[in-house]
């Protein structure tokens, strides 16, 4: 996926040197966040955790970039072309297992739980679909390749008896491009994971009022007897896109990950200013204000990174 930076607080966000034996002084960290989408949360949250971050940590410039999300991410946190990277908890979880997307067991710790994603699968306007199952057959983008949305959206089509490879016209599109397809009428629906709200879905919901999310309960158990009690039931209250409504869907929480050999001073000092600078960061994005120390602890099967572990120990 090409990449492309934005600017936050006047900043240009380029990526940066890695600087993850860094601790948070001295000759100073550049520290590179990787986060996903420009109309997802990710990215939005990523560039205020940047801001704050080069603020509060003396001698630090922390930048932040656009990347498919979850499993580029990690990769990227893996490879040393990233300090930092949101990821999904199931992606996470196969990260550090070897599971799946991944080949081998994935050398990243966790600094905290930060908010729960919601799946959503929107449905273009004029689609006939309530169910995942109705989707057979249709135009269905599963997300960018390496994100945490197509694990997650394979796994839902496979619970919902569908095979994602042939019961489905496939595409791969970011959020941006699927926001776009869903309103020129090239593909029937689009699955997304993120926080409430997406930028993108509330352009989309803005644009095409018509547009639907699907109700997904039905495939939880199913994604729960096969990969483990790390998806949930969720409720989306439909009026945070101006639409009617609850619809029940599947949640998945998130976590901020850095590479297993960063300094125990620096993930101290970037655990400390996520939790420190919370108000600051939930006037960037409102999903910052489910920022909690309690909460922020529960990463497992993921092992939370000593710096971060000395924090929470602080706080107790």
């Amino acid at each position: 996926m090409k990449r492309i930076f934005a600017i936050v607080a006047a900043a240009a966000l380029t990526v940066a040197g890695c600087g993850g034996g860094g601790s948070g002084g001295g000759s100073g960290n550049r520290l590179s966040i990787a986060t996903g989408g420009t109309t997802g949360v990710y990215y939005v949250y990523g560039g205020g955790l940047a801001k704050q971050l080069s603020a509060n940590i003396a001698n630090t410039r922390a930048t932040a970039s656009v990347t498919s999300a979850s499993v580029e991410n990690i990769k990227l946190l893996a490879e040393g072309k990233a300090d930092i990277g949101f990821s999904q908890a199931d992606t996470a979880a196969d990260a550090v297992n070897g599971k799946d997307t991944f080949t081998a067991k994935q050398p990243v710790k966790a600094i905290a739980r930060i908010y729960d994603n919601y799946t959503h699968v929107v449905v273009a306007p004029g689609v006939e679909a309530t169910k995942v199952a109705d989707l057979k057959g249709k135009r269905v983008s599963l997300g960018p390749a390496n994100s945490g949305t197509q694990v997650v959206a394979r796994r839902m089509l496979e619970a919902a008896g569908l095979n994602p490879d042939t019961d489905i016209t496939k595409q791969q599109l970011s959020i941006n491009e699927s926001v776009q397809a869903a309103k020129d009428g090239t593909i029937d629906a689009f699955f997304w994971v993120g926080g409430l709200p997406t930028a993108g879905i509330t352009d989309l919901a803005s644009s095409k009022p018509d547009m639907k999310l699907l109700d997904t309960a039905d495939v939880l158990a199913k994604m729960q007897s096969t990969y483990g009690q790390q998806y949930v039931g969720l409720d989306v209250d439909m009026s945070t896109y101006k639409l009617d409504g609850t619809v029940k869907t599947v949640g998945i929480a998130n976590v901020l990950l850095v590479p297993d050999k960063m300094s125990e001073q620096l993930a101290y000092d970037i655990t400390k200013t996520l939790f420190e600078k919370k108000t600051e960061l939930s006037a960037v994005h409102p999903e910052a204000k489910k920022l909690d120390a309690k909460l922020g602890q529960q990463v497992a099967p993921v092992e939370l990174h000593p710096g971060a572990a000395r924090y929470y120990k602080e706080k107790a």
